[in-house]
Formats: structure tokens, C-alpha cells, sequence
């Protein structure tokens, strides 16, 4: 069986390709933003909104997790968190009208575009067992349905509990607490699906789960590598970081399959010499790799680094570090032709780089899923934190590892308890403070948890923000598990793909926006952030709510848990509710780095979590030192004849939320069903440009995985790779073609052939 596209829609069938863009940001970028906000918002709302974005006094913006700096602009936002205050300050409205309307089928027939487009959800919806229909349902009604279904299941591990990057600290913290009192650690999150291999890797080899640098830090290195990463599509703030980098006269190396705008060239929309010049150059050296060849060159990297005389930081790797025989054993057995292989990368580039490595004293490596999300990619990051330690670069300013987080507080809900696997000193916290005994089986992960739904062994789902559906790969399957399920809750601000795909039965609870003042019995309330690299932070939202109907996320976990757990709950969960510092108190008495936290956040621009490898060169680890890992080379084998894809985001695209259907900087007009690939590959398989073709991933499960309709567009990719949107091609991404250790879905590596396609 292969899924249907919804279709009813007509928005994405007809793509237009021009030349990609030469550089990102500038002039068009900041009228896309005000064009789109204005549609949304209207001119005086616009105003007002924007310019609160990420101020110390604002609301933290609900797109990427990139910080801010002490000094901060007027304007302190880029062109798509612009599109995202845009589409959560909407004027655009859902009522129960909306769903009298448009039965669920039809809704399901819809693109994830067009069911953003319509704006906030209003009021609590109601899905019986059995209706067309979503209806309208009183909050007390919503909240008692699933407290029954909850106290009904055999065990409480038949629930799962979901949480999106964008849930605040407060929020997730109570949200863990409750379903940890409730009795499972079924806690999966978005993290699962993108940096758990950072996290997985990071402890085992640092003590620390997390990056090692401030913002600045990258101000103060001498060399950037920004590897498997598009800063400006996805975290387009980075881009003025990188310029005020090489402004300090830093060096940038840029490792990725696709040339993106971006790093070519960046037009910084701040300054009139960025709206007026042609901008600043930010790569210094372009390293085309292949998809999946990351590890392969940090290891050729090692090896040269281990054979030049003087290289290491002899000191420090005695010092600080274990392991260190065992990986120069592994290093220099490193194959120069399996090198070429994995990387598709001449001896001589790699030689270009390695001198600019040997030039730089202080060294950061930045990350996203580009690395994370392969086979190998724990093995991949493991190899990065080797070439970092074997010239001291952690622990130094100006060096160390920077996994660069998607959402907003996704890096923040994990400190706050949001994880399948939780360590025993957190439970124990959790034990002292509230006085219930947690349980210590560990939970369900993404995969795990869609496995479990489609078994029957899970039968409520809840989750807390995000898109779960679209989100999640293998679309087919995690959507006949969904459907496996007797309840299926999601707490949300706009509609999208999974209020359609639903269990027996389902409810859609509306919540407020960051962007929304929110008022309890204790008076205007704020929430807090971490950031990617691990600064706390407060947001107040001061937009009058979009609904009187609305609750926000903690205290519809308070209610919920109430609920629920009834009288049998020593909890203050109604105290909670009123007034967010008393969680605050909890939360600094639970986790470390949060003392006197209430305090601490009121100060303007908040403070730093502290991080032990950063902080006093302390490594946390089994070994009480830095661990070099020795594992053995990967990268994807691809059969002749087929190609290797990378499902990748739009630039108007945040996740799975798409805020219209262009990627000006690739090209792309009109569209989201293009296939890049490279014209030689292209040519090889009988595709033209602008031919129509199907793709099929390939998985020794017996089960046929198509996307259908595919333009393709001759595009300079790597060789031998590809590259398409999600959630379109989740479909090809198999369920169980995850990254060893961290179970993460391999995204970034899938195997697939295309055929010409009918609907040419």
C-alpha cells in the first residue's frame, strides 16, 4: 500500500526552477518577512509583535534555538522566525464553524500548507468514536474523558507522552512529574528524532550531553566547522554570528553534500552595508562530502593530525583524556582509498583543510542533522570530539562541540526530565522532593513508541505541542498506529496533519502562544527557555489570547494531572497552576544549575547553565576523563543505479510547519515535490530536467515505500546523492533504519531508485 498525497488543495503540483541563489539574507529577505507578517497580522500587529521578539523584556520566538547576545538589535529576529511569530500572532481563526464544515476526512485530504493557513484553534474539539466530525467539548469534559481513559489501561505504560522542542521549562517539568507520578517514563521528544545522537555521543565521551560553547566563544575562534548544517534556512541568526566571526578574523570550512546560499555569501539585513553591498563571504573552504562521509573525514583529519610533528596538544591529552592508544591505533590504519570512497573528497582538499586546522589555535565544530541522522552517526560525532581533544579544544574559549538545536527550548525540556531513559540521581531527586516513588524501567523513544502503537501495546497517546505524524518517519506506519490507539490528545496552537490522523478517539485542547500574555490567579506569568547553547532565559507574551478558551500548557497538565491522579496526589498541582514560580522553586531544588533560579531569571538576558568539560575541564564520564572512542569507519554502500537521499527543509519551512511553497535560495518556486540531483546522475538514470519521477526507497522488509510525482531539478548535490522535502518523503524513511545507540530515524541516508513517473 502507498499512501495518497492530499491533493484536494491545489498548491504544490506545478514547481518553477530558476538558478539557486548566490547569497542568503539581504534586501528580499526582509521583505518576504514583513509581506508574510503583515497577511498574518496586519500592519499595527506587526509591529508590535516583532519588534518583542527575543528582546530581554520580550517573548523568546517560537522558531530555532539559536541564542542571543548581551546586545541585541531593534530588530533582533530573521526572515522565518518572522514567519513563525507571523502564523502564531495570526488573525486567522478556527472555530467549531471551521469544523461543522470540513469533516476529518476532508481535512485529511489536505496539505500540512493549507491546514496552517487557517489560523489559531479557538476552543477544545471532541472526535467521538466513530464521527466525521471533530465537535465541541467543555475543558472539565476533555480532562475527565482522559483521566477515564487513563485509569482504564492495565498498565501505565500503554500511554505515551509526547513533548514538542517548544514547550517551556515549566510546561515539561510538570508534564514529566505527571507522567512519572502516573507511574512511566513513556516521555518521547522531537530530541529523539534529531540530536539524540549528539546527546548519546556527547556523554559518553564528555559527561555532558550537551554543546561546550557560549556565543562567545565562536567570536573568539580561529577556525569554524560547520559541518552538516544550512545555517540559513535553518538557524538564519547564525549567519550574523559568522560574519561577526570572520569579522575577528576566524576561518570557516563548510562540510555539507548541497552548496547553500547561506555560507556562500551573507547579506546581513542589519546593517546598511549588508542591505547595500554585496554582502560577506563566510566560507573559506567547501568540502563537498558525500552523504554519510562525516566520519571518514574527522578520522583522515585524525590520522594526518597524529603524523604531523608538533600537532597535538601533548598536555593536554595526557592530562585530561583516556583512550588515546587505542584510537591512534584505529587512526592510523585509516584507508586512503576507503577515505575517497566515503567522502568523495580529493586527498588535496582534505590537505587544504588540515592546514587550516594546524593554523588555528582555538577550533569550534558546529553540527546538525546532517550528522545526526545516519546509521553511524553516533560513531560520526564521536570521531568530531576526537579531532577536538587531540589539540585541546575543549575547555578553551574560543573551542569546543556545538550541536546547533532545532526548537526553541528542545535542548531545555530534556534538562527539564523530558527523556525515555532518565538517570537514577534525577528519579532520586524527583523521589526527595515530591514523595512518590518514580519508576525506573525505562520509557518509550519515538520509534519505540510508534512500534508499540502499531502492536497494540500502547493504546493513549498524548502530546504536548508538535506535529508527531508528519514529523515522524515511515509515514504509512507511524499512521496505522496512530490509528491503533483509543485516544489520541494533542495540545496545540494551529491545526495540522495529526488532528486528521487520529485514534478511536481524539481531542485537539488549544493553547496559548508564546507571543499571548498569560494571566493565572497569581497575576501575569512568564516562562523560560534554554537556548542551544544552554542559556536560561525568560519569555512573556503580551498579544491578548486568541480565545478566552484558551489554557496554557502548564495549566492544562495541571488540570490533567488532577484529573487524573485525584486525591491520591500529594502534589500542589492547583498552586502550580497560579502561579509558574512555584514550579520554578520545585525545579531548583530537583535539577542542578537551577539554584535560587526565580531570582537569577529576572535578571535580563537570564544565565548560563553550568557545564563541567566547559566550565573547570571536568569530565563527568565512567572514566573521569575525556574518553577517545576507536570505532570503525561507516558510510552508506549504495548500489549501482540508485542514489543516496537527504530529506531536508524548504526556506519556507520551520520543521514540519511550511509557511508557503518556495526555497527561494535553492530555486524552487511554487512547489515542494522536486528531487535535487546531481545532472550527471541524473542523465545516468534516463532524467531529464523537468522530468517527473517516482521514488522508492529500498529496505529488505518486503514493504514498498513511494513517493509519487516528483520533479526533478538539476541541482550541483554531491555525487551519487539526492535531496527532497519532508514530511513528503518521510514515507521513504523505513521505521527501523535508525542510528545505532541512539535509535534515531537515519533521515539523512536513504536509499532509493527512481523511476519516470505518470504524473508527468
Amino acid at each position: 500500500m502507498t499512501r495518497k498525497a492530499p491533493s484536494s488543495d491545489p498548491v504544490q503540483d506545478a514547481p518553477q526552477v530558476g538558478a539557486p541563489a548566490q547569497a542568503a539574507a539581504g534586501l528580499p529577505a526582509v521583505g518576504h518577512s514583513l509581506r508574510m507578517a503583515r497577511q498574518q497580522m496586519g500592519v499595527r500587529r506587526t509591529a508590535l509583535t516583532l519588534l518583542r521578539v527575543n528582546q530581554k523584556d520580550g517573548f523568546d520566538c517560537p522558531g530555532c534555538a539559536w541564542p542571543e547576545g548581551d546586545q541585541r538589535h531593534t530588530a533582533e529576529f530573521c526572515e522565518n522566525g518572522a514567519k513563525a511569530v507571523a502564523e502564531e500572532a495570526t488573525t486567522r481563526r478556527v472555530t467549531r464553524a471551521f469544523f461543522a464544515s470540513h469533516p476529518v476526512a476532508d481535512l485529511a485530504e489536505r496539505s500540512g500548507y493549507w491546514l496552517g493557513q487557517q489560523g489559531r484553534l479557538t476552543e477544545p474539539m471532541y472526535l467521538p468514536e466513530g464521527a466525521e466530525h471533530y465537535e465541541p467539548i467543555s475543558w472539565e469534559a476533555a480532562f475527565d474523558l482522559i483521566a477515564e481513559e487513563l485509569r482504564g489501561l492495565t498498565s501505565p505504560d500503554e500511554a505515551v507522552f509526547y513533548t514538542s522542542g517548544r514547550t517551556s521549562n515549566e510546561a515539561a517539568f510538570l508534564y514529566q512529574l505527571f507522567a512519572r507520578e502516573f507511574g512511566t517514563n513513556n516521555l518521547p521528544d522531537c530530541s529523539n528524532m534529531c540530536h539524540e545522537s549528539s546527546g548519546s555521543a556527547l556523554t559518553e565521551t564528555l559527561g555532558v550531553g550537551k554543546g561546550s560553547v557560549l556565543l562567545e566563544d565562536l567570536y573568539k575562534a580561529d577556525l569554524i566547522i560547520v559541518a552538516g548544517q544550512n545555517p540559513g534556512t535553518n538557524h538564519p541568526r547564525m549567519l550574523s554570528a559568522l560574519e561577526k566571526a570572520k569579522a575577528g578574523g576566524a576561518q570557516i570550512i563548510t562540510v555539507n553534500p548541497l552548496p547553500e546560499a547561506g555560507m556562500e555569501r551573507f547579506k546581513n539585513p542589519q546593517t546598511p552595508k549588508g542591505l547595500a553591498a554585496g554582502g560577506t563571504p563566510l566560507t573559506d573552504l567547501f568540502l563537498q562530502i558525500r552523504l554519510g562521509g562525516d566520519q571518514a573525514l574527522f578520522r583522515a583529519l585524525n590520522r594526518m593530525l597524529l603524523e604531523r610533528e608538533g600537532a597535538l596538544d601533548e598536555g593536554f591529552v595526557a592530562e585530561y583524556t583516556h583512550g588515546f592508544e587505542e584510537f591512534a591505533k584505529a587512526a592510523r590504519a585509516t584507508d586512503w582509498d576507503e577515505t575517497a570512497a566515503a567522502t568523495g573528497l580529493e586527498h588535496a582538499e582534505i590537505e587544504r583543510a588540515l592546514e587550516m586546522v594546524l593554523a588555528s589555535r582555538r577550533t569550534v565544530v558546529c553540527w546538525a542533522m546532517g550528522l545526526t541522522q545516519h546509521k553511524h552517526s553516533v560513531p560520526t560525532i564521536r570521531e568530531v570530539v576526537n579531532f577536538l581533544l587531540l589539540r585541546g579544544n575543549i575547555g578553551r574559549p574560543g573551542a569546543g562541540v556545538c550541536p546547533v538545536r532545532g526548537h526553541s527550548n528542545v535542548q531545555g525540556d530534556r534538562t527539564m526530565g523530558i527523556f525515555e531513559r532518565p538517570a537514577p540521581a534525577f528519579l532520586d531527586a524527583l523521589e526527595r522532593e515530591f514523595g512518590f516513588a518514580p519508576p525506573r524501567e525505562h520509557g518509550l523513544d519515538v520509534v519505540r513508541a510508534i512500534r508499540a502503537m502499531r502492536d497494540g501495546q500502547a493504546k493513549v497517546f498524548v502530546a504536548m505541542g508538535g506535529n508527531f505524524v508528519a514529523a515522524s518517519p515511515d509515514t504509512e506506519v507511524t499512521e496505522d498506529a496512530m490509528r491503533q490507539a483509543r485516544l489520541t490528545v494533542h495540545v496545540s496552537t494551529k491545526l495540522n496533519r495529526s488532528h486528521c490522523v487520529t485514534g478511536a478517539r481524539a481531542l485537539i485542547l488549544p493553547t496559548l502562544g508564546r507571543t499571548e500574555r498569560d494571566t493565572q490567579r497569581g497575576g501575569d506569568q512568564c516562562v523560560t527557555v534554554e537556548d542551544s547553547m544552554g542559556m536560561v532565559h525568560a519569555s512573556r507574551g503580551r498579544l491578548a489570547p486568541a480565545s478566552p478558551h484558551l489554557l496554557s500548557e502548564p495549566a492544562i497538565v495541571a488540570r490533567l494531572a488532577r484529573a487524573t491522579l485525584g486525591a491520591g496526589s500529594d502534589t500542589p498541582w492547583e498552586e502550580f497552576e497560579g502561579d509558574y514560580g512555584l514550579i520554578r522553586d520545585r525545579i531548583a531544588r530537583v535539577i542542578p544549575g537551577f539554584e535560587d533560579f526565580n531570582a537569577r531569571v529576572a535578571r535580563p538576558g537570564g544565565f548560563a547553565l553550568p557545564h563541567a568539560p566547559r566550565d573547570e575541564r571536568r569530565f563527568p564520564t565512567a572514566t573521569g576523563k575525556a574518553n577517545f572512542t576507536a570505532a570503525p569507519v561507516e558510510y552508506p554502500r549504495v548500489p549501482k543505479g540508485r542514489l543516496l537521499l537527504q530529506t531536508l527543509r524548504s526556506h519556507d519551512q520551520y520543521n514540519t510547519t511550511v509557511y508557503g511553497l518556495d526555497d527561494r535560495y535553492r530555486g524552487i518556486k511554487n512547489g515542494r515535490r522536486v528531487v535535487l540531483v546531481r545532472p550527471e546522475d541524473a542523465e545516468a538514470l534516463g532524467l531529464a530536467d523537468g522530468a517527473y519521477a517516482d521514488l522508492r526507497s529500498e529496505w529488505g522488509d518486503g514493504r514498498e515505500r513511494v513517493a509519487r510525482g516528483f520533479r526533478v531539478v538539476h541541482y550541483p548535490t554531491a555525487p551519487g546523492c539526492a535531496a527532497a522535502y519532508y514530511p513528503e518523503t518521510n514515507v521513504l524513511v523505513p521505521l527501523d533504519a535508525t542510528a545505532d545507540v541512539s535509535n534515531t530515524p537515519a533521515s539523512k541516508s536513504v536509499v532509493i531508485s527512481l523511476t519516470p513517473s505518470a504524473a508527468e
